[in-house]
């Protein structure tokens, strides 16, 4: 074990990470919400009960450098003592960075590193300068493959022969689907009645064994885990393989911005925003990591409140892929460390980020990719608050029905005053309508005609 520094000081304790007994320089600062540490240390090896005691553990390293010279009494005096007392406890958390470093480098060959590109048109818009984490255009279309591929890669060579068994609607179904087709692992997809056709279509063509059962993504589960209880059953956003593959977006963002100051990340079962959190606060734990849900499906708001995962649910919502009524109890017990701050956003203001982003950035996104970004503009509860800071927001998702999306531009438009709907009464005499459709025209105004009309 050796230190950085000459003389164990709080300056070294805030300069280090310890990870499998070895040190890493980077900026570090103890964090606590709610009463827990958010100690970034994870000592697996050196320390029993997980706890870093520095001045115990003196080594070469410990005495100045100018060994020539002896010691006077008084340094001898001085050098006996420990020069601080620092004990940091380490909550003991079932995914650490280690684990996220390690997915980085696991799930390279087949994941892309996507673009995070500033945006000049939002960035004034917002007053702030936002940078768009564009992981929506990975293959299947979502941040799913991250932890999808890391799960898959880390079965045991029989669990791979067997294959692996999930229930999703969409994204992470889809994500499993095409690596386990890439991996050679067989994958059977459970979907409720009501997913999407073209996502279920997908699934099928990636060459996943696709089950249509239950209302619910809750009763697809049920019915997955008794009805194959030999299969691996992977969780879409709460197991730790899971948790720690979506992760691996934190240190690419830092990586791509380094000087980043904040970044919003969209919350549905919470798997996303507990890796990200944790790596992001690892390295950099002076960036703001700030959770953004649909008012509609709060959960993790509510288990924030209850201390425990809780039902959020309180009705459908344009950010389907972030409708999970209960978050996940690992990704919430990692989340509740590292995450600084959480904030709803309305129907309408997923809406119109999603219209901003299709004619501003020319990118297509689904509601819950769009979550992050309805947030931070004008009308969001973020508005504001972060001027002239650089924002990191993540576009997560890009899969929407073409039919959805028309609707959701028009709720985008009529969000924005520049659709609107009127009765007006019109003289049956002739040129009646005429008249209205000039004065409309003397206005710059156009008439849109409703479907079925």
């Amino acid at each position: 074990m050796r230190f950085l520094t000459n003389t164990i000081t709080k300056a070294s304790i805030s300069r280090c990470i310890i990870v499998n007994s070895s040190v890493q320089s980077t900026s570090f600062r103890s964090h606590a919400r709610n009463g827990a540490p958010l100690s970034l240390f994870r000592a697996t090896t050196a320390w029993p009960s997980s706890t870093f005691k520095p001045a115990a553990y003196p080594s070469s390293a410990s005495v100045t450098t100018a060994a020539t010279a002896s010691p006077t009494p008084a340094q001898k005096t001085a050098e006996s003592k420990p020069t601080v007392d620092v004990t940091v406890k380490v909550p003991s958390l079932p995914v650490s960075f280690e684990d996220i470093s390690r997915a980085l480098y696991r799930i390279q060959s087949g994941i892309k590193r996507t673009h995070c590109d500033m945006s000049k048109f939002l960035s004034e818009l917002c007053g702030c300068n936002i940078y768009l984490k564009k992981d929506f255009t990975q293959f299947t279309g979502s941040f799913k493959e991250r932890g999808g591929r890391n799960s898959l890669m880390l079965l045991s060579p029989e669990a791979k022969k067997q294959g692996v068994i999930t229930a999703s609607a969409g994204n992470h179904a889809l994500a499993l689907a095409w690596h386990g087709k890439d991996l050679n692992i067989p994958v059977i997809c459970v979907m409720p009645t009501t997913a999407p056709l073209a996502k279920v279509d997908k699934c099928r063509k990636f060459g996943a064994n696709v089950i249509l059962h239950g209302e619910h993504i809750g009763e697809a589960k049920q019915f997955a885990q008794k009805e194959y209880p030999a299969l691996k059953y992977i969780n879409g956003y709460d197991d730790p393989e899971i948790i720690a593959g979506a992760g691996t977006m934190g240190i690419e963002i830092l990586e791509q911005t380094p000087n980043v100051e904040v970044i919003l990340v969209p919350v549905g079962g919470a798997g996303l925003i507990a890796g990200v959190s944790l790596a992001v606060k690892t390295i950099r734990p002076d960036v703001q990591v700030i959770g953004v849900e649909p008012e509609n499906v709060a959960s993790y708001a509510a288990a924030l409140k209850a201390g425990k995962p809780v039902n959020g649910f309180k009705e459908a919502t344009l950010a389907d892929g972030l409708a999970v009524p209960v978050v996940g109890p690992t990704s919430f017990e990692v989340a509740r460390h590292f995450v600084d701050d959480t904030c709803t956003v309305s129907e309408k203001m997923i809406a119109l980020a999603m219209l901003r982003l299709i004619e501003m950035d020319k990118l297509v996104v689904e509601g819950g990719g769009a979550a992050a970004l309805a947030a931070i503009l004008p009308g969001g509860p973020l508005f504001g608050k972060y001027n002239g800071k650089n924002v990191c927001v993540l576009l997560c998702g890009g899969n929407i029905d073409t039919s959805v999306l028309g609707r959701v531009i028009d709720r985008g438009l009529a969000a924005d005053h520049r659709l609107i709907r009127f009765s007006a009464t019109v003289s049956d005499r002739p040129g009646g309508i005429a008249k209205l459709a000039r004065d409309m025209a003397d206005l710059g105004v156009s008439v849109k005609v409703s479907d079925g009309l």
